[in-house]
């Protein structure tokens, strides 16, 4: 044996015998990153929160820009939230009829639309609308202010970008939408009065009476509650994801998607939690 030849010393560590821990420790390592970034993302997301409700109840206002939000928010999206709550009455009130009709339990229609309406259509549908035409709105116009640094010449100003862009928005979503709420109440109710009438042949004084009758207090105001936080997570989700914006056109595209899929799936998360609270 060649004298020149070394043996290889006690304690080398072979680095192939490391490639099969390597491969069940890679994907560990991934998760972790993953859950460390979402734990950052809701600790930013949490101390934007805070910040942004605490500029909502502390001086100074501006009026006219809140004035101009409700307008926004309000009034611009009467006629989406309306045509929504029309058709969705109308076809509850054809699609309850339709099942009913096997168990002889027709005069169950006009329960089904003014509960389901009130409870639930209404509120989820509505803030899901106020989310894909006012949530994207909200994160492009602050994201397009982000990218051309608008935001920073308010700072430079001495002017409160919280209190100038975010308060305002705050208290026109969680006003307004309520208030739309109400209105596609009435309205899809409405619109299943229009097809249980004219359609399938009910009689108009035995329906309303079984709507009114039916209808209670706590219907509405759970529906209204749950407005007001839909209305709330839409403007909060719309100004963090424009505040926090990428540069550039597609970092105001990509903040435009994320506040319309972050605010629909968390209403569709609080209004559970919320039904759970009310009807428990």
């Amino acid at each position: 044996m060649d004298a020149n030849v070394k043996k290889p010393e006690q304690g080398t560590l072979n680095i192939k015998s490391f490639s099969f821990v390597d491969y069940f420790l890679d994907p560990c390592a991934d998760l972790g990153h993953t859950i460390l970034h979402l734990l950052a993302s809701i600790g930013r997301l949490t101390l934007f929160i805070f910040r942004s409700v605490m500029h909502v109840f502390l001086p100074p206002f501006f009026p006219r820009l809140i004035t101009r939000q409700i307008i926004d928010i309000g009034y611009y999206s009467l006629p989406v939230v309306g045509m929504t709550a029309l058709f969705t009455g109308m076809v509850l009130a054809l699609q309850s009829y339709t099942g009913f009709s096997r168990f002889n339990a027709e005069s169950a229609v006009a329960a089904v639309v003014v509960l389901s309406v009130t409870r639930e259509l209404a509120p989820v549908l509505a803030g899901l609308m106020v989310a894909g035409r006012v949530g994207a709105s909200i994160a492009a116009e602050i994201g397009t202010m982000r990218v051309t640094e608008q935001i920073d010449a308010l700072t430079t100003l001495s002017v409160n970008p919280y209190k100038y862009l975010i308060a305002p928005r705050l208290i026109a979503g969680t006003l307004m939408l309520p208030v739309l709420v109400l209105v596609g109440d009435i309205i899809g109710v409405f619109g299943g009065y229009l097809v249980s009438i004219y359609n399938l042949g009910f009689s108009p004084a035995n329906y309303l009476t079984q709507t009114w009758d039916i209808l209670e207090n706590i219907d509405v105001i759970s529906g209204l509650v749950k407005a007001a936080v839909f209305g709330f997570i839409v403007a909060v989700m719309g100004c963090y994801n424009g505040f926090h914006s990428g540069r550039g056109a597609q970092g105001v595209g990509t903040a435009t998607t994320y506040a319309v899929v972050s605010s629909s799936i968390l209403i569709l998360i609080f209004n559970y939690i919320l039904t759970q609270v009310f009807f428990s």
